[in-house]
């Protein structure tokens, strides 16, 4: 009997660090199961526009939008051009998601028959829990062209000299779930100016926000300022250039995203908006418009690996 109790007090006491052990690991698991996670801010704002200009929102990877922008003319036209709907411009887009970050474009504008390419790549994302960051970062770089071989009067023009570049560091935050509010410095370089005193690279200080209305409504603006305003002393068509202000609504119905819009801009680009602006607010140039976007998934990378995983479960 003695052997035997001894024998059951030797296995108790071997068994005893795994005991320990065990626990120690369960409370492990339960302290990072307490630990806050790191949650990602989403739909900072509803699309890829605010108006005109891009916003920090990219497309997912594998997604095609179509972005269909129609801008009429001013609506001091009068009755005879209908309010400026006599006069419209339109600009076809293509957006597509490489990745989840990163984005290639392609456009072509009516307005000045402007071909414009563009790459955008999200940096970095508003994030909440254990490793917050407080705003969104976007970068995006955009190339366009003339098709008009005479953009400036009667003298044709070589292709390198109608070719503009525009350069973006998008930074926005969301508060809540109602506002949101994006910085954009922005810096347009035009290969040829019209006079010598134009400055070539134009700097220019965007800023919009969106404000939720209703769960398919938000207000939108956006705003374009020239920095200093004697960076361009030539006129266009004899008008000076101004800074660029727009507003408008989204209306998100069903796989589209609907925007109504009043601006001084007839350009659909950040080129027209930081250097080419001429429409007066308080003279009544002013252009209504709309955006009118669709997405396609072009190719699902979760549904593939369903399937894959699928396939090998069948194989098994």
């Amino acid at each position: 009997m003695r052997l035997h109790h001894a024998l059951h007090i030797l296995v108790f006491a071997l068994a005893i660090p795994q005991i320990v052990k065990s626990q120690s690991d369960l409370l492990d698991m339960l302290t990072q199961e307490e630990e806050p996670l790191t949650q990602y801010t989403i739909a900072t704002f509803k699309g890829t526009r605010i108006v005109s200009g891009h916003t920090v929102e990219t497309q997912a990877e594998g997604v095609l939008q179509f972005l269909i922008g129609h801008r009429f003319g001013r609506l001091n036209a009068g009755w005879r051009d209908l309010f400026g709907l006599d006069n419209a411009t339109v600009r076809l887009g293509f957006d597509y998601g490489v990745t989840d970050n990163l984005n290639l474009g392609f456009g072509r504008s009516s307005y000045t028959k402007v071909y414009d390419g563009h790459i955008k790549y999200r940096l970095l994302r508003q994030r909440y829990g254990a490793k917050p960051f407080p705003f969104t970062v976007t970068a995006m770089a955009s190339a366009m062209i003339r098709s008009d071989l005479r953009p400036f009067g009667n003298i044709d023009v070589p292709i390198r000299s109608r070719m503009y570049y525009t350069y973006q560091i998008m930074l926005a935050r969301k508060f809540g779930d109602w506002l949101s509010i994006q910085v954009t410095p922005t810096i347009v370089h035009r290969n040829l100016v019209q006079l010598a005193s134009d400055k070539n690279s134009i700097f220019s200080l965007g800023l919009g926000s969106s404000v939720k209305l209703t769960k398919a409504m938000r207000f939108n603006a956006e705003y374009y300022m020239i920095l200093p305003s004697n960076q361009i002393l030539s006129e266009i068509q004899g008008e000076k250039v101004r800074n660029a202000f727009s507003f408008g609504i989204d209306l998100e119905t069903g796989g589209h995203v609907f925007q109504l819009h009043f601006t001084n801009a007839q350009g659909m680009h950040e080129k027209f908006l930081a250097s080419e602006t001429t429409g007066r607010w308080l003279n009544g140039d002013i252009h209504f418009g709309f955006n009118v976007s669709r997405v396609f998934t072009i190719y699902d990378r979760y549904a593939k690996r369903e399937k894959r995983e699928a396939r090998k479960k069948t194989t098994l």
